[in-house]
């Protein structure tokens, strides 16, 4: 196997709403990379990882073909390609390897304010535009409702205004787009946000090991982004109310305290987010001097 062949390959949206949080988590992983102004490619200078910055809907397809090991995408633009690689015969287009909990929309339907359509019962016969036919369509089928699916590119909530259809479905994050356009948000029917897939092709034994090491990177950057670790001094007598207060706790490390015989330290790492109620909910358990710092790192 060459040196270039060695590499990992991780394709991530060149631009759009994933594009800097997924450049962030590979940087958060120790990936120091060199990328030109207008190179869509960053090679890693520290670790045999190169970053592929290309469309979106690209992604799901460059991973099936093996031509990039590791994808970020959308779950969206991730179910509609497998809808369609699904319905071209492939049985297994990629592997999903985790959400990664950013990047959160839902693909909703839209109805006019002013029209006589309320919910998808109603669609019999009508026309609904969207950027994802195959998703849409999928789930007319499974619930029963005989409308047509427009494909719809770009602006999909004029569509209603162009008279080229009568509702839409389309991604929606705050809802002001919809609102913008006197549109009506109704029925989800798919919630979205970024997901790491990984090739189903047999990895060679040159890449395994850092594909690995860059999984679990992953993991850890995960697991500490709202955990916190927390430091304080308590009584022994108070140690299981305590237990019970620390929000995604494991068990905590006690430390007895020099000639206090009835008092002790604890710490510990709090996987989920310590709000200042939690604190305060601990100091009248009998906590006493609470810090709360930052986790910057953490191997699961």
């Amino acid at each position: 196997m060459t040196d270039t062949q060695a590499r990992i390959k991780v394709a991530i949206q060149k631009s759009g709403r994933l594009t800097d949080r997924s450049l962030e988590l590979l940087e958060r992983c120790g990936l120091k990379y060199t990328r030109g102004r207008d190179q869509l490619i960053g090679f890693g200078e520290n670790m045999p990882v190169d970053v592929l910055l290309v469309r979106d809907d690209d992604i799901p397809g460059l991973v099936r073909d093996d031509v990039c090991d590791l994808g970020i995408v959308g779950m969206n633009v991730l179910e509609e390609r497998r809808l369609q690689f699904v319905a071209e015969g492939h049985a297994e287009p990629f592997r999903v390897v985790r959400p990664l909990d950013y990047g959160r929309c839902r693909l909703a339907f839209g109805y006019p304010e002013d029209g006589p359509i309320r919910a998808v019962g109603e669609l019999g016969g009508r026309r609904v535009a969207t950027s994802y036919p195959r998703i849409v369509q999928d789930y007319l089928t499974r619930t029963g409702v005989d409308a047509r699916v427009v494909e719809f590119s770009g602006a999909v909530e004029i569509a209603p205004s162009l008279g080229r259809a009568d509702v839409i479905c389309d991604l929606v994050s705050t809802g002001a787009t919809l609102a913008a356009n006197r549109l009506r948000e109704g029925e989800t029917i798919l919630d979205s946000q970024a997901i790491l897939i990984q090739t189903p092709q047999q990895v060679p034994p040159g890449k395994t090991e850092w594909i690995d090491r860059l999984l679990q990177r992953i993991d850890g950057v995960m697991q500490v982004r709202e955990s916190k670790y927390v430091m304080m001094n308590a009584p022994i007598a108070a140690l299981p109310e305590i237990t019970r207060l620390l929000p995604g706790a494991e068990a905590p490390t006690v430390i007895p305290l020099e000639g206090r015989g009835d008092k002790v330290a604890i710490h510990v790492v709090c996987r989920e987010n310590v709000f200042w109620e939690t604190l305060e909910n601990l100091k009248r358990a009998g906590a006493s001097s609470l810090l709360v710092l930052p986790v910057e790192k953490m191997l699961p």
